[in-house]
């Protein structure tokens, strides 16, 4: 493997977690299944099983959320030929109604430790650790949200889906 392959991969690695958030906020659960292997295994706060049964807890867990936004920050890989370990640090925001429930309104910290396989030519999560690091309640301290201007939406009315239709 030479060292733009590698680093193919590792980019190739990266692009799957984004699109795993993306599909998270977006509320796409098509999205966050097509993430993992076929015989994938997610461990969560709360969860532990198949990425079949995480996707169809997630359907029943998002939807009580008026919103939640991943954000990743320090990402490490490790590619040995097809299979991978990956280690990414990241926060994560979760709002709901009402704002005073501290367990719809909370920021986490967190690292997804992924073991990752090349299955039909495509890296995927093969086993993922959400390990929790830390949590805050954000209960109460949200401000209004502006009337005007953009705004996010899981549907067809977000900016993203709409300029997507675009294209």
């Amino acid at each position: 493997m030479t060292s733009l392959d590698h680093l193919a991969d590792r980019q190739e690695i990266l692009d799957l977690l984004a699109t795993y958030c993306r599909g998270v906020d977006r509320l796409d659960l098509d999205l966050v299944r097509s993430v993992y292997a076929d015989a994938g295994v997610d461990h969560h706060t709360g969860f532990d099983g198949t990425a079949d049964e995480y996707v169809a807890w997630l359907a029943r867990a998002l939807p009580l959320l008026d919103g939640t936004r991943h954000v990743l920050g320090t990402h490490w890989c490790e590619v040995r030929g097809d299979v991978a370990a990956a280690e990414t640090y990241g926060t994560a925001t979760h709002w709901g109604t009402p704002a005073s429930e501290p367990a719809l309104n909370f920021t986490t910290g967190f690292r997804y430790v992924d073991h990752l396989v090349r299955e039909r030519g495509r890296w995927r999560i093969a086993e993922r650790w959400a390990v929790r690091e830390w949590a805050r309640s954000d209960a109460e301290d949200r401000l209004p949200v502006p009337t005007s201007g953009p705004r996010g939406d899981r549907g067809p009315d977000d900016p993203m889906t709409q300029l997507l239709a675009r294209l």
